[in-house]
């Protein structure tokens, strides 16, 4: 499985499966295609089939950016509480 490196949307698609399980914790495999779930995202590993996607984000734009942003934000904050004095 290749691992996508962007999100982007499906423009071409032959039996495409795609493991989300890194992003949203479901184990089957998503089969995407053109009418039905178009949109492929970051993180995520090519199971079977192949395709070609038109990229629409990256690094911290991405899906997978959010996420780490977001969870590397929580860290600070929690950090940044016990560094004060005087509170």
């Amino acid at each position: 499985g290749d691992l996508l490196p962007a999100d982007g949307v499906l423009i071409q698609g032959n039996d495409l499966k795609i493991d989300e399980s890194a992003l949203t914790g479901e184990s089957d495999h998503v089969r995407k295609s053109l009418d039905k779930d178009p949109l492929l995202l970051s993180g995520t590993h090519v199971m079977e089939g192949s395709g070609r996607m038109v990229v629409t984000a990256v690094g911290v734009n991405s899906q997978s950016g959010i996420i780490f942003t977001l969870l590397g934000a929580a860290g600070d904050d929690e950090d940044d509480g016990r560094d004060r004095k005087g509170d």
